[in-house]
């Protein structure tokens, strides 16, 4: 029996198979000394522990390079298709569901609509089923092979069996999307807010790469966003952390979707943006009555990116990241436009020393990073804890 608190051999065993595993995973293909030097684990070790993922098909070989006088080293890398995960975009107009491999390249999609005025829980948790069942069928792939479905929705997640979801935003109150999925998939299950999924992606593949200390930010319909300190996503004594949406930018000021009033949200949202402009539109007409909006030069956009500044600067101030990352659609539709305005006036209302107006960026994986991110919930733990289980034959 072992001893609490006591890593055992088995315990080393698996940490360090993970070391490699992720190490090959982010670093990408490495032959066995490489792996040696960047693990610190001892060429006997590395060799052993390839050669057990190599027999499990966990990793496979991926070609050779030339060595200083000696044999071809050969390239390994994490076997692609050992292993799928299905990631799912709860939207304001559609709910995704996408199938990727390892390399997160997506095998499958479906969407389905959903309308604005109406997030009837039941039915979304259909569709999300239904996506499932479609995406793993038309990727061909074994149920045995799929890790497990990870879903971004708006909202705070409540961790527990239940998955409680409380989206003001949809209606929700205590909604427990979590039991609804289990009720109809027997697949691993992991429900986060959207706006984390799009950060962790966005952390792992993205412009949050290689950074500590970031702050992620999603501008869609609304406003979400991820706090990053020391490498990890920062949740909160009650998994709340990172609504920068309800930040406080004005006292008293405009009514937010929550109920306050004041919040970023209220006015740097798309539907705020486009409402404040005496712009009429549906959720499934925003992005392109924003594309005008932003075309016509109305003074709503200086005002917004004067805002977007000010609470990027609270940002600053108060976690002092190394990078800001811009994402979302609306983001994304600003920031290509206005990036240099939004760092000046980022930089107007934030002290010179801890800030840098270049480490303002945008989001590189696109509007569809949810999905993505959502698909990473389920294949953290599969390399963190380097447990996987055995694939089913095709």
């Amino acid at each position: 029996m072992s001893t609490p608190g006591r890593k055992t051999v088995r315990d080393l065993r698996r940490g360090n198979r993970a070391m490699l595993l992720r190490a090959l995973y982010f670093g990408g293909p490495a032959s066995r000394n490489e792996l040696s030097a960047q693990t610190g684990l001892s060429a006997a070790t590395v060799s052993t522990m390839t050669g057990d993922l190599l027999a499990d098909n966990v990793i496979v070989e991926a070609g050779q390079v030339d060595s200083d006088g000696g044999r071809p080293r050969v390239l390994l890398k994490v076997n692609p298709a050992y292993g799928y995960a299905v990631g799912v975009d709860v939207g304001e107009t559609q709910v995704k569901v996408e199938l990727f491999d390892l390399e997160m390249n997506v095998r499958a999609r479906a969407h389905y609509a959903v309308r604005s005025a109406k997030h009837d829980p039941e039915l979304v948790a259909r569709h999300i089923l239904t996506g499932v069942d479609a995406v793993i069928a038309e990727g061909e792939v074994p149920a045995g092979q799929v890790l497990g479905v990870g879903v971004g929705v708006p909202g705070i997640v409540e961790p527990g069996a239940d998955g409680l979801v409380r989206a003001k935003t949809f209606g929700w109150e205590a909604v427990p999307l979590g039991a609804l999925l289990r009720a109809g998939t027997s697949l691993p299950l992991v429900l986060d807010n959207g706006a984390k999924t799009m950060g962790q992606a966005e952390l792992w593949f993205g412009s949050g790469r290689g950074t500590g200390d970031a702050v992620i930010l999603l501008v869609g319909s609304g406003v979400g966003g991820t706090i990053v300190t020391g490498g990890r996503i920062y949740r909160g004594a009650g998994m709340a952390a990172g609504e920068v949406g309800h930040l406080k930018v004005i006292a008293g000021g405009r009514a937010c979707r929550c109920g306050a009033r004041g919040c970023l949200e209220a006015y740097l949202g798309a539907e705020a943006i486009l409402e404040r402009a005496g712009v009429e539109a549906d959720s499934a007409d925003e992005e392109a009555a924003l594309a005008r909006l932003l075309e016509s030069g109305s003074p709503v956009i200086g005002e917004t990116v004067d805002l977007l500044g000010a609470g990027l600067s609270s940002l600053v101030h108060l976690f002092n990241p190394e990078r800001i990352v811009i994402g979302g659609w609306a983001g994304l539709m600003l920031g290509g436009r206005l990036l240099g305005e939004i760092r000046a006036a980022t930089a107007a209302n934030t002290q010179a020393q801890p800030f840098q107006p270049e480490s303002v960026v945008l989001g590189r994986l696109g509007p569809d990073a949810v999905a993505l991110g959502a698909a990473t919930l389920v294949i953290e733990p599969f390399f963190g804890d380097a447990a996987y289980p055995s694939p089913a034959i095709a």
